[in-house]
């Protein structure tokens, strides 16, 4: 099974599962259907235009992930110049590359995504209160 998004799952059969796993999954699923009604609602999560998630190139990557760093509260991180790299899962696509210069909806997406229970696991701050970005002018 993989997360696909906040809402979704996926599964992935392959030569190797027969009758018996297949039968695990559908009973599964049948229950999940089940018990649906009994389950909250899922959280919004700020989810970006596609024009949106396109930063800024401020310099490359290896320059910002090198420099100089500070790790700044996230709600302060607006126009500042990553120096890591941010990829929420799921879905597990990078939404922040070092190098980047961070704007309000990406900033936005990543703490609703975290609220709702997205994992960030390369973050500096897994829990994504601080963001780490180029100290000072550096870009």
């Amino acid at each position: 099974m993989h997360v696909v998004d906040h809402r979704r799952i996926s599964a992935q059969l392959t030569h190797a599962d027969d009758a018996s796993t297949t039968r695990a999954l559908l009973d599964a699923l049948a229950d999940l259907v089940r018990h649906a009604p009994e389950l909250r609602p899922a959280p919004r999560v700020a989810v970006p235009e596609p024009g949106e998630l396109r930063l800024e190139q401020a310099c490359l990557p290896r320059d910002a992930f090198f420099s100089r760093t500070e790790d700044v509260a996230l709600d302060a991180a607006e126009g500042r110049v990553a120096a890591e790299m941010l990829t929420p899962y799921p879905p597990g696509i990078p939404a922040v590359l070092p190098g980047e210069r961070l704007t309000r909806p990406v900033l936005r997406y990543l703490r609703t995504g975290i609220d709702a229970g997205m994992n960030v696991p390369d973050a500096a701050d897994r829990r994504l209160q601080t963001v780490r970005v180029m100290a000072g002018d550096d870009a």
